[in-house]
């Protein structure tokens, strides 16, 4: 018996298209790379977001730690002679494990702010963060800072602000708070404040 190879050929080529576009439909063998691309993006976006807001309110946590610490040595008496210089640079100390601190800085682009002061009553001490204007992103007012701490039995504050600068523009509309003329938001602005009383130390 004669087989005809070429009606063979032609019956079974239907059957075969039929079984690839078959495979083809089931195939997901890119969706996942597909999928990926897509949420990667935003994904670690959120990662980066969440890590960065984490690390400014611990920066914030140290910097209340530090003003804790400094008050405390102040209301003791410890540095009752110390300069405004030499305050400073023992501050830093007390931040460098994750905030950049300068002993000096540029006036006009200045991170840390140390606000330190003698004031006759609890009532006088200001309970507000001193601002250039009402807008909610108004720059900080450093104009009546100082460095005059009390003597014995004086009622004093300690009062540090740093600029700290968001990086991740998911974050930034939602953390930002300070902002100097001309500039968009991009900072956020720590504050920590202790108010005390001086023990009566010689």
């Amino acid at each position: 018996m004669v087989v005809d190879d070429q009606s063979s050929t032609t019956r079974k080529a239907p059957r075969r298209l039929r079984r690839m576009l078959a495979r083809l439909q089931r195939s997901r063998d890119g969706s996942t790379a597909i999928e990926f691309a897509l949420l990667a993006f935003p994904f670690f976006l959120l990662i980066f977001a969440t890590i960065e807001a984490f690390i400014a309110f611990a920066g914030e946590q140290l910097l209340e730690n530090a003003v804790d610490t400094m008050a405390r040595q102040i209301r003791t008496g410890q540095i009752k002679n110390l300069s405004e210089d030499e305050f400073r640079t023992k501050f830093c100390a007390e931040i460098s494990l994750m905030i950049k601190c300068a002993a000096e800085e540029d006036p006009d682009n200045q991170k840390l702010y140390i606000d330190v002061r003698e004031f006759a009553t609890f009532a006088a001490i200001p309970n507000y963060i001193p601002k250039q204007g009402s807008s909610q992103f108004s720059d900080l007012d450093s104009s009546e800072f100082a460095y005059s701490p009390g003597g014995p039995k004086s009622i004093n504050i300690v009062r540090a602000y740093y600029r700290w600068e968001v990086m991740t523009d998911l974050v930034r509309p939602f953390i930002t708070n300070i902002r100097k003329d001309g500039e968009m938001p991009r900072d956020y602005l720590m504050v920590a404040t202790a108010a005390f009383r001086n023990e009566n130390f010689p």
